[in-house]
């Protein structure tokens, strides 16, 4: 598929481009995810450093903001802020023994405002991999351990997660988001996407995978907004916009040019995408 540079497709869709800005962290924080604050501003948990980094709206150094090094050598994939909870959502990946060890993950919760601590969870077995977060329409964190083809739910006001979902399907899980009250999640080793159904109960059912138009290479961060979703393909060093009509998934290609895009974040009218390999993130006009 050819692709669509970004001032090109503001242009076709009628829209001015927005300005672009980029928000580093220290070098070689390696932001593994990215997530809008409430007050504009953006934070990036460092896949390499016990260390969430915040930056206010307009800045382009993000500084430390929490501190996890009394944890020991731990580091973080997933952040999310939720805004109706005034919470930050963490996935922080413990400690190993050795290189190549089995390490357990914890999910973390913070004030959203002040990054004080509010609760932790230790997701089950000696090894996982607490990778993203998304809430639910029922104010739920749902939160993918790529180890063990899980999604868990943790209810609006738990500190513990309930599993919701495993399936060999989900071996390799990492993003997760939620379209139209509906749970997609994608696969980082097999490439793929998958939607979750749901009953009338609540009880998740078989994922059905999605077919896209266009293959996707370790599609990792992703985020729903306006009937779409955002995918960052860390090897294919692009971030693509998927339109789904039932199974099937149109896809646009709307940055290329990326070192390692592990992360996405839709922001009012600009789309955030998070290069860990360049250690910072870079917004662009959102596509339509």
């Amino acid at each position: 598929m050819k692709a669509i540079s970004v001032a090109a497709l503001a242009l076709l869709l009628g829209a001015a481009p927005a300005l672009a800005i980029t928000v580093t962290a220290d070098q070689g924080a390696g932001p593994e995810s990215i997530t809008a604050a409430p007050d504009g501003g953006l934070i990036l948990g460092s896949a390499t450093k016990p260390t969430i980094y915040r930056a206010a709206q307009g800045q382009a150094q993000a500084k430390p903001w929490i501190d996890a090094s009394a944890d020991g050598a731990v580091t973080f994939l997933g952040v999310l802020s939720d805004a109706s909870s005034k919470t930050l959502w963490a996935c922080e990946i413990g400690p190993r023994s050795a290189p190549g060890a089995p390490a357990a993950s914890t999910l973390l919760s913070f004030d959203l405002a002040s990054g004080k601590a509010k609760s932790r969870w230790k997701l089950p077995g000696d090894s996982s991999l607490c990778n993203d977060i998304a809430i639910g329409p029922d104010h739920a964190a749902y939160v993918s351990d790529t180890f063990n083809s899980t999604i868990f739910r943790v209810a609006p006001g738990a500190t513990e997660g309930t599993v919701f979902i495993n399936n060999r399907a989900l071996d390799g899980i990492d993003g997760l988001t939620f379209m139209d009250g509906v749970l997609y999640a994608n696969n980082v080793i097999a490439d793929t996407i998958w939607r979750i159904p749901v009953d009338a109960a609540g009880k998740a059912g078989n994922p059905v995978n999605i077919w896209t138009d266009a293959p996707l290479k370790g599609p990792d961060g992703m985020r729903a907004v306006s009937g779409h979703i955002f995918v960052a393909e860390n090897s294919h060093g692009q971030a693509s916009m998927l339109t789904i009509t039932g199974d099937t998934a149109h896809v646009t290609v709307v940055q290329t040019g990326l070192k390692a895009p592990t992360a996405i974040e839709p922001a009012g009218d600009v789309l955030w995408v998070g290069d860990r390999a360049a250690d910072n993130a870079m917004s662009i006009p959102m596509p339509h």
